[in-house]
């Protein structure tokens, strides 16, 4: 790759922007393709540009008409308010399914790297931790404490962002109070909708394990598409 295209890359890569490499294997000629923009040697005509794009929202890579497309998406993300134990078990699950994690606690005897090893942990009020490092589009965050002096403000500024899954744990009676108290806060039913709660697929589950790959499972499903109806 020639430098000056290589440093542009890297440079996407940064700023978290989807970028696909087009690469012709015959002549080395290369491409790089955004949403909006394509740069380098290597000019594609309109339709295979938008083929690209389509590979580029897909998050997949692949060939087409004999070029090789390397998709670099943003990375996906999820963030555990609540150092307890089913953070635990899904903070590992979590990173074995391709996400970056974050767990935030303000209860800093419980945010520990001994109990979260290899893991971004941040002792600070959930919605000022948010407001630092804010949920993006590639981003689930899931409120874990039980705790409404927690997991509310949490809540309230996962709300307000683009994050593609946000789920809470509780029982149905401890989430009807729960979006009682967001609705005081100004959210409508429409956006309460967005919390899925109690969090987690259907399994019967009880253990913090059992519990986390209920979780987990949820929320690879919402990223691959398939959203669980609730009643």
């Amino acid at each position: 790759m020639k430098t000056q295209l290589f440093h542009t890359l890297q440079d996407l890569r940064r700023r978290h922007q989807p970028v696909a490499v087009v690469t012709n294997p015959l002549s080395g000629d290369q491409a790089l393709v955004t949403a909006d923009e394509q740069q380098g040697a290597l000019m594609l005509g309109d339709e295979a540009l938008t083929r690209v794009r389509q590979m580029l929202g897909e998050d997949v890579s692949g060939s087409i008409d004999g070029l090789f497309v390397r998709v670099y998406g943003p990375p996906w993300s999820m963030v555990l308010i609540g150092a307890v134990h089913i953070a635990q078990a899904l903070a590992p699950m979590a990173a074995l399914a391709g996400f970056e994690v974050t767990v935030i606690d303000p209860r800093s005897a419980f945010a520990t790297s001994a109990r979260f090893p290899g893991v971004t942990l941040i002792a600070d009020w959930p919605n000022e931790a948010l407001q630092r490092i804010p949920p993006t589009a590639r981003t689930a965050v899931i409120s874990l404490t039980h705790d409404p002096k927690i997991d509310d403000v949490g809540l309230i500024e996962a709300l307000r962002s683009p994050a593609f899954f946000i789920g809470a744990l509780g029982s149905t009676r401890t989430h009807a109070r729960r979006k009682d108290r967001l609705r005081e806060a100004g959210f409508t039913d429409e956006q309460l909708a967005r919390i899925a709660a109690p969090v987690g697929l259907d399994l019967g589950g009880r253990l913090p394990g059992e519990i986390a790959v209920a979780v987990i499972a949820e929320a690879v499903g919402v990223r691959r598409g398939r959203r669980r109806q609730r009643p």
